[in-house]
């Protein structure tokens, strides 16, 4: 077990002040052309993007494993009743007959929550890769529009 600074505890890290300390560093280059300022507004959007997607895909997460409780409880429930069921059941072709139209229901049921489930982690990567793209094509302008604006300071000088 690593000991010592190169240890971090989730708790210490602040986004926020991460990009302060880059802020501090680009501006102790003294670059010219670069607005110091717009790059850390830049990163600091970047930042938020990744907060809000990462809340979205533990929310998405949230809502496969409620999802995966209920099944439990249904499989619970269905299973007590198919018990009771072929416990009533009186001959052997009866009790094959319910066997056989439970496990086929089972089947189907588990499809059913199968295909709920990949909906809802669908759902959730889908949202988590919308917010993430939109950050990427915004920051993309922002350099965009930072690289034109550096190289109309340099036709003026």
């Amino acid at each position: 077990m690593a000991t010592g600074p190169e240890t971090t505890n989730k708790k210490d890290v602040d986004p926020a002040k991460m990009v302060d300390e880059i802020a501090k560093t680009i501006k102790q280059f003294n670059l010219p052309g670069v607005d110091v300022e717009s790059l850390v507004a830049s990163e600091k959007k970047n930042l938020e993007a990744v907060t809000s997607a990462n809340q979205v895909a533990f929310q998405g997460l949230q809502a496969v494993a409620k999802r995966q409780t209920e099944i439990l409880r249904e499989i619970m429930n269905e299973a007590s009743t198919a018990v009771d069921s072929l416990s009533k059941a009186g001959s052997l072709p009866e009790i094959v007959a319910k066997s056989t139209e439970l496990t086929k229901g089972a089947f189907e049921h588990a499809l059913a929550n199968m295909k709920q489930l990949a909906e809802l982690v669908t759902k959730a990567s889908e949202e988590v890769t919308n917010t993430i793209n939109t950050r990427i094509s915004a920051s993309l302008d922002e350099i965009k529009d930072m690289a034109l604006e550096v190289k109309q300071q340099e036709k003026k000088s």
